[in-house]
C-alpha cells in the first residue's frame, strides 16, 4: 500500500538466483566466522557457531525472495512464525554440515562443467545460446562479478555433490509402484452405519456433584495463565488515510504529467514474410536467400492483394505463415530494430522492400495504422484520484509515524497524550498472555478482529508487552512494527496473575463438556454392543445401515478418513464382515460386503508413480545422510535457539 515509504529498491532479474543457486545459498565454509563473538550463539557445527546475525542474514536473504515472488501479496508477519525460524534454522545446519563434509571430502568441480553449469542458466542466454554480455549485465545488475559469481557457483556445486548422488540412485522397484497402484484402485462395496454422539445427548445426566467432581480433579486444565489488559495505539492505512483529499487542480497536474499512463501509443497491424538465414550462412547461401526474398517483394509490390497468399506459400516463419503472415497489432520494442523501423516508417497499405534482420530477409505489409491516443480525464479520473490518495496517505503515514515516535519516548506514563495528539483511538484489548490472547471463555471483551489478531499474533508485541518496563512500571512501549503498514505503541493497564477461575464461572463449559463425553461415551457403548451382534451372525440382514457405496483409496465416497482406512485394511477372508470406527463425535459401524481388484495399471502410471515414490525415497535418504552429518560434526542446539524460535530473542536486534 505505502510503497513510496517502504520499497524503492529495484527490480533486477532475481530469477538468475532463483534458478541457479542451490539451496546453500545463504553461506560457504569461509563464511562462518567473520561476525563479534559477543553475538548470541543458537547453534554449535563441530564447535562453531553459528550466531544470530547470520541467521538474520539468511532470514533477510529468504524474505527479500518471498518479497520478489510474491510482490504486492507479500506480508512480512505471514513469515513471523516460530514455524518459519524454526525451518529456516534447521536449513542453515543441514547446510553447514554438508558444507563442511564437502570441505572434509575435497569435493570439486571441473571447469567444463562450471562452464556448462553458466551456459544452461536461461537468464544469461539470447535466442537460446549463451551470451557472455548478457551474463555479465545480469550480474552487474547484481552487484556482482563473473570471478565471486563463478567462486561461489563452483563451491555450490561441489557442496551439492554430497547429497545429490544419494538422492538421484534411489529408486522404487517397479513391483512395488504396481503393487500400490492395484491397492489404489481396488474397490470395495461398504455400508455404514453410525452412532451420532449427538443423539445420546438428551438421556444425559449431569449433575452439580458431577461438575464438582471434574472441578476438584482438573485444576490444571483450568488454570489461567498469567495474563494482561492492554491499552495501545495503531497507525494503520485507515489512520493515515483519514481525511485525505485531492483537489481538482492536483487532479488535471498528475493528468497532464502523467498522460502516458492512460494512453495507448501508435500501434500497426503488420504482415510479413520472412526468408530465413542460418547464423553459419556463407556469401553464396545469403545472396540466394536475399534474391528469393527481392523477388517475393517485387510480386507483392506489383499485387499487393496476394500477399497473404505469398506468405502462406513462401514465408518461413511457422509462427505467421498459415495466417498469411500476420504478426497482429506492434506497438514500438515489439520487434528487433532494422524490422520496427521499416514498419514505423511504411504508410498504411504499402509494402516494403527487403529488410535484413538477425533472422534473415524480411518483406514487410503495414495492413492498418491506429493513432495513439488518450483516455480523456472524466474516463481515468477516478484512477488518478485513488493514487493522489495513496501518495497522500503515503506522505501523512511518515508524518504521522514520525510525531507518533517522538510523542512515545517524551510521554511514556500514558497513551491518552498521544491519541489526542494525533486524533487517533486508545484501545483496549483483555486477556494476552505471553503466548497469544486467551479464549473468549476466560476472557472479557469481544472476539478480535484480524488487525487484533494480527498484532497480538506477533511475537515482537508480546515481547514488547512484557518487558519488564512496560509490564512492572506501566511504561509506553516504543514503536513496534507488525508490518511495514502498521506501526503500533502499546501500555500495560492491569495485570492478572495465573489463577483457577472460580466453579460459577466454569461450571457451564464443565457441563457441556462432561455432556459431550458421556454422550460420545454412551454412543461408542451401543455401537459395540450392536458390532458383537453383528460380528455373531454375520450374514443376517443388518438394519439401520446407508445404502451400499462403491469405494477405493482414492474415491472414499462420503467415509471419513478413519473410516475408509478400517474398510480398506478390513480383513476380506469371510465376507461380509464389520469393523467399529471410533470417532470425535460417533462411532461408526462399517460392513464390508464385496472386493474387487483395480484396473491393470498403464505402463505410464506405473512409470510416473515409480519416479515419484523414488523422488520421495531419495529425499528420506538424504534425510537420513543429514542425520548421520550431523552426529559426526556434533551438531549442538544452544538455549539461544529456542529464545530465537519461540520469539524471545529479537531475530532484528544486532
Amino acid at each position: 500500500m505505502f510503497d513510496l515509504i517502504r520499497n524503492h529498491q529495484r527490480w533486477v532479474l532475481s530469477i538468475l538466483l532463483i534458478l541457479i543457486v542451490p539451496s546453500f545459498v545463504f553461506f560457504g565454509v569461509q563464511g562462518y566466522s567473520g561476525f563479534m563473538a559477543s553475538e548470541p550463539e543458537l547453534v554449535l557445527v563441530d564447535e562453531k557457531p553459528i550466531t544470530l546475525g547470520e541467521f538474520n542474514q539468511a532470514r533477510t536473504a529468504q524474505l527479500e525472495q518471498y518479497r520478489n515472488a510474491l510482490g504486492a501479496q507479500f506480508d512480512p508477519a505471514a513469515f513471523d512464525t516460530a514455524v518459519f525460524r524454526e525451518e529456516l534454522l534447521n536449513r542453515m545446519i543441514d547446510e553447514r554440515t554438508v558444507a563442511l563434509a564437502a570441505a572434509k571430502g575435497r569435493y570439486s568441480v571441473s571447469d567444463e562443467t562450471l562452464r556448462r553449469t553458466i551456459a544452461a542458466i536461461p537468464a544469461v542466454q539470447e535466442n537460446g545460446q549463451f551470451s557472455s554480455q548478457r551474463y555479465r549485465d545480469v550480474l552487474a545488475a547484481q552487484g556482482m562479478t563473473p570471478t565471486t559469481f563463478e567462486l561461489g557457483l563452483r563451491r555450490d556445486l561441489a557442496i551439492g555433490q554430497v547429497l545429490q548422488p544419494i538422492g538421484l540412485t534411489a529408486r522404487i522397484p517397479t513391483e512395488v509402484a504396481e503393487k500400490i497402484l492395484s491397492l489404489l484402485t481396488e474397490k470395495r462395496t461398504v455400508e455404514r452405519r453410525v452412532f451420532a454422539a449427538s443423539d445420546f445427548a438428551a438421556s444425559i445426566n449431569v449433575t452439580d456433584a458431577d461438575i464438582q467432581k471434574w472441578y476438584d480433579n482438573n485444576q490444571a486444565k483450568l488454570q489461567i495463565p498469567e495474563n494482561v489488559d492492554v491499552q495501545y495505539i495503531v497507525l494503520n492505512e485507515k489512520a493515515a488515510s483519514k481525511d485525505v483529499k485531492a483537489s481538482e487542480e492536483n487532479i488535471e497536474s498528475f493528468y497532464k504529467q502523467n498522460q502516458a499512463r492512460y494512453g495507448q501509443p501508435e500501434r500497426r497491424r503488420v504482415s510479413h514474410i520472412l526468408i530465413e538465414l542460418p547464423a553459419s550462412a556463407n556469401d553464396a547461401v545469403k545472396a540466394q536467400a536475399r534474391a528469393k526474398a527481392e523477388d517475393l517483394s517485387t510480386r507483392a509490390l506489383a499485387a499487393p492483394q496476394n500477399f497473404a497468399a505469398l506468405a502462406k506459400e513462401f514465408s518461413q516463419d511457422s509462427g505467421s505463415a498459415n495466417q498469411g503472415g500476420d504478426l497482429g497489432w506492434i506497438s514500438k520494442n515489439m520487434l528487433v530494430p532494422q524490422v520496427e523501423t521499416a514498419v514505423f516508417e511504411l504508410e498504411k497499405g504499402k509494402i516494403s522492400g527487403v529488410i535484413e534482420s538477425p533472422f534473415g530477409f524480411h518483406v514487410i505489409n503495414v495492413v492498418d495504422v491506429q493513432p495513439a491516443s488518450i483516455k480523456p480525464l472524466a474516463e481515468v479520473k477516478e484512477d488518478i484520484l485513488n493514487e493522489i490518495r495513496k501518495q497522500l496517505a503515503a506522505e501523512q503515514f511518515a508524518q504521522l509515524a514520525s510525531k507518533l515516535t517522538s510523542l512515545v519516548y517524551d510521554q511514556r506514563d500514558s497513551l491518552a497524550p498521544i491519541a489526542t495528539a494525533l486524533n487517533l483511538p486508545v484501545q483496549t484489548v483483555s486477556g494476552l498472555t505471553r503466548d497469544g490472547l486467551l479464549p473468549a471463555s476466560q476472557r472479557s471483551g469481544l472476539e478480535p478482529g484480524e488487525e487484533e489478531q494480527l498484532i497480538f499474533g506477533s511475537p515482537k508485541v508480546r515481547q514488547a508487552v512484557f518487558a519488564a518496563d512496560v509490564l512492572k512500571e506501566k511504561l509506553n512501549s516504543g514503536l513496534i512494527e507488525v508490518s511495514p503498514e502498521l506501526i503500533v505503541a502499546v501500555r500495560v493497564a492491569a495485570i492478572h496473575p495465573s489463577h483457577v477461575p472460580a466453579l460459577p464461572k466454569v461450571s457451564g463449559e464443565i457441563k457441556k463438556r462432561l455432556t459431550e463425553e458421556l454422550s460420545l461415551a454412551a454412543a461408542q457403548a451401543a455401537g459395540l454392543k450392536e458390532l458383537e451382534i453383528l460380528k455373531a451372525a454375520p450374514n443376517s440382514e443388518p438394519k439401520g445401515f446407508d445404502s451400499p457405496v462403491e469405494v477405493t483409496r482414492q474415491q472414499p465416497s462420503s467415509l471419513t478418513r478413519e473410516q475408509i482406512e478400517a474398510a480398506m485394511s478390513a480383513s476380506t477372508k469371510s465376507l461380509p464382515t464389520f469393523v467399529g470406527v471410533p470417532g470425535a463425535e460417533q462411532y461408526a459401524i462399517v460392513r464390508l460386503s464385496k472386493v474387487e481388484p483395480g484396473a491393470k495399471p498403464e505402463p505410464a502410471q506405473v512409470n510416473q508413480l515409480q519416479a515419484q515414490l523414488s523422488q520421495a525415497w531419495g529425499a528420506a535418504e538424504e534425510q537420513a545422510a543429514l542425520k548421520v552429518l550431523r552426529k559426526e560434526f556434533d551438531v549442538k542446539i544452544l538455549p539461544d535457539a529456542s529464545k530465537l524460535i519461540s520469539g524471545e530473542l529479537d531475530v532484528a536486534k544486532l
